[in-house]
């Protein structure tokens, strides 16, 4: 029985991941959720990107591109988060709510 992993399997993780997201984000009424989920479908972006480049094979290399670039869009996730974190925590501040449905203005 061959049990190796094709591309096809790491893009249905990721297309079940960025569903699964999708979903989160559009359902949910919690902004620390939504964003929880947002990150859930750029980690699922990631790993298809990760599995393109790995399964992209050149002279009986994989061609590592991908995965350099998914450095970087860590890096730009983690300043993402920081001050994502930092938006919600003044508006939990101001509002002393996360519900979406209450939060429908930008004024005080």
């Amino acid at each position: 029985m061959d049990t190796a992993l094709t591309l096809n399997h790491f893009l249905f993780v990721s297309g079940v991941l960025f569903a699964i997201g999708l979903a989160g984000v559009l359902i949910r009424r919690n902004l620390i959720v939504i964003f929880m989920c947002l990150e859930l479908m750029l980690a699922a972006a990631n790993l298809t990107l990760v599995a393109f480049s790995r399964f992209n094979v050149q002279d009986g290399q994989p061609a590592y591109e991908g995965h350099v670039l998914l450095f970087f869009i860590i890096t730009v996730a983690a300043a993402e988060v920081a001050v994502g974190l930092a938006i919600i925590v003044a508006l939990f501040r101001s509002r002393e709510t996360t519900d979406v449905t209450k939060i429908n203005s930008m004024k005080f």
